[in-house]
């Protein structure tokens, strides 16, 4: 990657959150703006919360081009926008900010980044039921994606049971009239049980694996559990859970290999982390602001900038 230039001709990107200091979306689109000779520069900005709506008008009057925002400020942004796309509506959260005639316009990535990360790394919604780990925020652009996908079967399995079942009607209000189910349970039920109706497998007994052809869920770990300092745990540890797993996907990327990941493994299953979704959330809020098309040969060389920053070595 070749050095940035900055000059009199020079368009501003930017971060907004707090804390951004760990943040490699620096390096995803100082990589993505070299590849495409664009002459910008990725800043991130740790702004303070009474000073959210100032730090968005004062990028816009600056001549900004665009913005990312994260945690915290995924929401409360959603006020300083002059529009804001219906997809970003729904799940009720904005990640990338694009300029118009107006003001910003607010998109949300997350959701079509971990589609399209899902389909580089060759996983695929056909036919599975998808268990997905957790209700919080990230969850929230989880079940997006299943409705968008059109996915038949999903369980929302959370440490409390009334967080799930929020979840999923505020998307079955959303996505009225479509085939897609979502059954929820909490961590202290006896959600096997709950996973053995969804699927009317006649070939399982007393939650034991019969057969290798009834292993057909995609587990999507979306809690924070597994991040530091908590890298030795896993909001499920249940043996006979992972059994039912034939992939599993957490949408933590540090460490590298999360303790959900390893369960999935050690169970026969594949395993895949979240720096891709990371990657293509960059990728698609990239293409927003520049009208164009990245192919999947630049993402995979922007992924290898991410991984050597952020010191990943794999085996």
């Amino acid at each position: 990657m070749s050095g940035i230039v900055i000059n009199g001709s020079t368009r501003l990107l930017g971060l907004l959150g707090n804390p951004v200091e760990h943040s490699v979306s620096p390096v995803l689109h100082a990589a993505l703006a070299s590849k495409n000779n664009d002459n910008y520069v990725y800043l991130a900005f740790r702004v303070e919360k009474e000073q959210l709506k100032a730090a968005v008008e004062g990028a816009y009057a600056l001549g900004a081009k665009g913005l990312n925002v994260t945690v915290p400020y995924k929401k409360d942004v959603m006020q300083y926008l002059c529009e804001i796309d219906e997809k970003a509506e729904i799940l009720g959260a904005v990640n990338t900010l694009v300029r118009t005639e107006q003001g910003y316009k607010g998109y949300n990535t997350d959701m079509p980044g971990l589609y399209r990360a899902m389909r580089y790394d060759g996983v695929s919604l056909d036919g599975k039921n998808v268990v997905v780990i957790g209700a919080g925020g990230v969850a929230n652009a989880v079940i997006g994606m299943l409705f968008e996908a059109k996915v038949k079967k999903i369980l929302i399995l959370n440490r409390t049971k009334e967080r799930a079942e929020q979840l999923a009607k505020r998307f079955l209000k959303a996505y009225p009239g479509g085939e897609t189910t979502v059954t929820t349970a909490a961590y202290d039920e006896d959600y096997l049980a709950v996973m053995d109706e969804m699927e009317q497998d006649p070939v399982r007994t007393n939650h034991v694996l019969q057969s290798e052809n009834s292993r057909n869920w995609l587990a999507i770990q979306a809690t924070s559990l597994g991040m530091s300092p908590k890298t030795d745990e896993a909001a499920i540890e249940n043996d006979a859970f992972y059994d039912r797993i034939a992939c599993g996907y957490d949408l933590i990327f540090n460490p590298y290999e999360t303790k959900f990941m390893k369960l999935v493994k050690e169970h026969g299953g594949e395993s895949y982390n979240g720096l891709r979704m990371l990657l293509f959330q960059g990728i698609y809020a990239y293409e927003l602001w520049n009208d164009i098309s990245i192919p999947d040969e630049w993402a995979a060389e922007v992924l290898q900038q991410m991984k050597k920053a952020l010191g990943i070595r794999e085996a």
